[in-house]
């Protein structure tokens, strides 16, 4: 339904759309804020409300990257709530607020043509806020739409949805903020009218058979957003700017270095592995550079060593795709080898050392009373947290120099993510009342290092004698897209990631799967493909899982001797005046103030 009024004071034209969504109308306007950008929208469901911005500079970055820079802002007010601090007033992005802005950025950045060189900046803030309806889902559709409705090149639109599941229920869409604690699956879609570009979510030891019916029926209701979106578009949207044909120069270099050296390259990596070739490329790049020099060509080195780079991934895919040749020489199936290690250090609650290839992590446990939990306070009400888990990577993990200081929006999302994926499997807080922590140290990295976190975190989960349902790992899975061949890759190293499509990360148990979250470099993936690469995690999961159990199989009987020891006390209700009458009044005398208020 479409309705159209003159703005106060404007001379654009405000219009107002809606769609029924999930038993709710979803409302868009746009036209009246945020004039000056180059596409906004406000868009609302039940008491959330979202304004979504999206803005373009009118100049290419000097960057060799693609400048996206996607926000997510809370702001208290939304939730009729004062800011904490001395300050008082919004501060930092809450780890809420900065997953969100990543979910947003890895559903989009895939989708904006590769010519694009201008900074990009989308700008979501959230002003009013309901817990029946998810601001960050409103964010993802209202950053597709701003997108779409301006002059900035995309490919979109894009949509999201959230799927639940229950053994009543079955399957069903949930835009909640909070899922019902009832429900086994917590699946956030996103994708084109063609196909999925993201995925994101947590599941009580799900089969993958319903984790690929999810996909199915997400995805119907993604087309209909989609479909939403274009028709807002066909009514206000702006014709699309035009993008500066490519540097002639640089185009002749890339045709001039194909021919040269791709052949060459393709043999030099069928014979020798990319690892061990570093200075048989050097000896080729210098070859190259000799050659060049010769020609009338203009060129420079950065352009020269960044299209030698870009030959060096062809070639390397070429490998992939048509002769199932791995960089490393594995199976297009077959994991790295495997170390599995406890007790590593001798003072913590418990401790894993995981070791797939050259990827290294180091986990920590501490228990500590419910009391040390650390206090989470967003636009839903303040709750203690009873299950952290961090992750950290410094740069020496891959032989490098590096900024060291706070965490980074990608430390802060991997540690989320082996959060979602070690809580399922957690006791209940009556059955352990402990706060628990983890800390992952990743001590190298080829590649998978979130996915070795949660190894390693499972396993100082199980030396410390937290009683879990079972254990867990992770495995990530690549994908090698050319032309119409498609080629799926077990356990990633750093290479496949960097220079393939898609790294789709799979945790679970030998039951079924506790999390999941996908990147892609492509427009998108279908959900056939999605399923098979779904079947094909969980034979390597298992043989994970197989390989972890020969050094722990289960949790120990008993905590650690450094653990802290809590003990309950159960008193029946007749007893308590009596106990208040003797040891009340002095208990009291010696709490301090603070605990009293």
């Amino acid at each position: 339904m479409k309705n159209s009024e003159m703005a106060e004071a404007s001379h654009m034209a405000k219009e107002c759309f809606e769609f029924q969504l999930a038993g709710k109308t979803l409302e868009v306007e746009t036209g009246e804020l945020a004039r000056q950008a180059n596409g906004a929208c406000l868009v609302r469901c039940g008491g959330t409300a979202v304004l979504s911005v999206a803005v373009m500079s009118d100049v290419d970055s000097q960057q060799d990257f693609f400048p996206l820079q996607v926000l997510y802002e809370e702001r208290a007010y939304a939730a009729g709530k004062i800011p904490g601090g001395f300050k008082k007033r919004e501060g930092r992005p809450s780890l809420e607020a900065t997953l969100a802005a990543r979910m947003i950025d890895r559903t989009l950045r895939p989708l904006f043509p590769k010519e694009l060189h201008r900074e990009v900046q989308i700008v979501n803030t959230v002003l009013s806020y309901d817990a029946s309806v998810s601001p960050s889902l409103l964010a993802l559709l209202g950053s597709s739409l701003a997108l779409t409705l301006s002059d900035i090149p995309f490919e979109g639109p894009v949509a999201a949805t959230r799927l639940a599941y229950d053994a009543e229920s079955g399957l069903s869409n949930d835009w909640s903020h909070q899922l019902s604690e009832i429900s086994s699956l917590d699946l956030t879609l996103a994708g084109t009218a063609s196909s999925l570009t993201m995925l994101e979510g947590s599941a009580k030891e799900v089969a993958e058979e319903l984790v690929g019916d999810a996909f199915s029926i997400g995805h119907e209701v993604i087309k209909a957003l989609v479909a939403f979106q274009k028709q807002i578009q066909l009514a206000c949207g702006k014709e699309k700017c035009s993008l500066e044909s490519s540097d002639v120069t640089a185009s002749q270099l890339e045709s001039w270095l194909t021919q040269e050296a791709f052949d060459t390259l393709v043999d030099l990596l069928r014979r020798i592995p990319l690892q061990a070739a570093k200075l048989d490329l050097d000896k080729l790049e210098q070859v190259l550079l000799d050659r060049l020099a010769e020609t009338e060509l203009t060129w420079t080195q950065e352009d020269f060593q960044k299209l030698f780079q870009a030959l060096v991934a062809k070639a390397t895919r070429r490998l992939i795709v048509d002769e199932g040749l791995r960089p490393d020489r594995r199976g297009l199936k077959e994991i790295r080898p495997l170390d599995v290690q406890i007790d590593k250090l001798p003072s913590v609650h418990g401790s894993g050392l995981f070791t797939r290839g050259q990827t290294q992590v180091l986990s920590s446990l501490t228990l500590a009373p419910m009391s040390e939990a650390p206090l989470v306070d967003g636009l839903a009400p303040a709750f203690h947290q009873r299950f952290t888990h961090h992750y950290n990577f410094p740069a020496y993990s891959v032989g490098e120099t590096g900024r060291y200081g706070a965490p980074g929006r990608r430390e802060l999302g991997h540690g989320a993510l082996g959060e979602r994926a070690l809580a399922e499997v957690l006791p209940s807080l009556e059955d352990f009342p402990y706060a628990i922590r983890l800390v992952a140290e990743v001590l190298e990295s080829n590649g998978s290092s979130s996915q070795a976190a949660i190894c390693a975190g499972s396993l100082a989960l199980m030396a410390g004698g937290v009683p879990i349902s079972a254990p867990v790992a992770g495995i990530a899975m690549g994908l090698v897209v050319e032309g119409d061949k498609q080629v799926i890759l077990t356990d990633i190293q750093g290479a496949e990631d960097h220079f393939g499509d898609m790294d789709f990360k799979v945790a679970g148990t030998q039951s079924g799967i506790t999390a999941l979250q996908m990147d892609i470099k492509v427009s998108g993936l279908s959900v056939e493909l999605l399923t098979q690469a779904l079947a094909q995690a969980k034979q390597a999961r298992l043989e994970i899982l197989a390989t972890m159990a020969e050094t722990i199989a289960q949790p120990r009987p008993s905590l650690a001797a450094t653990a802290p020891r809590i003990a309950r006390l159960v008193i029946p209700v007749e007893k308590l005046n009596a106990l208040l009458e003797k040891v009340g009044k002095p208990l009291i005398a010696l709490l301090p103030k603070r605990v009293l208020r």
